[in-house]
């Protein structure tokens, strides 16, 4: 029998609240999607001002970090045709993002969701969905 730790909501809320304090720090409207280890939403939140396509681009980056157990940064460095990786983004029924902003959220070495922001520059995202986790994991000190 298998035991797996899993975000709650309250958990995704705390995520979020971390995100979009450090959007707003650098003047973002951002999407920010939660989910949980299996790379299904938990929370959501379109900050006013988030763009219409971020609203799946970040679900999106969630769901890739937490199906494959890696960042979508890892994937944006090795998608390029002639590597043995090109072509992973038609993956997940065209769901797997390799752009940066999805990262995973870990709990005593364990994954227990996902984090995906958009709205701003790759690097912008993937540094709020850093201090929503950072936020989290100083919740549980």
């Amino acid at each position: 029998m298998l035991s797996v730790l899993r975000l709650s909501f309250d958990d995704a809320q705390c995520i979020i609240e971390g995100a979009e304090n450090k959007a707003r720090e650098l003047g973002l409207a951002m999407c920010i999607a939660v989910t949980d280890e299996s790379g299904f939403l938990i929370a959501f939140k379109r900050m006013d001002g988030g763009k219409p396509l971020s609203t799946t681009l970040a679900q999106d980056k969630a769901h890739t970090a937490a199906i494959s157990h890696r960042t979508t940064q890892f994937y944006n460095e090795r998608n390029v045709p002639g590597q043995l990786l090109f072509g992973i983004h038609t993956a997940a029924a065209g769901r797997f993002s390799t752009v940066g902003g999805g990262v995973n959220v870990a709990v005593e070495g364990q994954l227990v969701g996902a984090v995906g922001l958009s709205g701003g520059a790759p690097e912008q995202d993937i540094a709020c969905a850093e201090a929503g986790i950072a936020h989290f994991l100083s919740t549980r000190a």
